[in-house]
């Protein structure tokens, strides 16, 4: 897991993007933005499953507003559909995922 900024470019707003590939096995990279005058500080990127149960917190912290990717290694999850959820205090966006072993 890890989380790595893409370029200076400031986004217009809040925005989570498809993980790629999808499917996936084991590992795929999600995209994010975060705004100018974002609220970062509550800022969560987690992973649940089909059942809503949490299976790993990507990141939870203060990110500067940019575009970000984070990494996820599903090798010990089982196949599965999976939901990506980046939330802060104002928001809450999730992208479906299919892990495929």
């Amino acid at each position: 897991i890890g989380i790595h900024q893409n370029g200076t470019e400031v986004p217009g707003g809040y925005r989570l993007y498809q993980n790629y590939p999808n499917p996936f096995n084991p590992s795929t990279r999600i995209g994010f933005d975060i705004p100018a005058g974002g609220n970062a500080e509550s800022l969560k990127l987690f992973v649940y499953d089909i059942s809503g149960k949490q299976r790993a917190e990507l990141f939870k912290g203060i990110l500067k507003p940019g575009s970000y990717t984070a990494e996820w290694n599903a090798q010990n999850f089982p196949s599965g559909v999976y939901f990506c959820v980046l939330a802060g205090s104002n928001y809450k966006l999730t992208k479906k995922m299919i892990l495929v072993k």
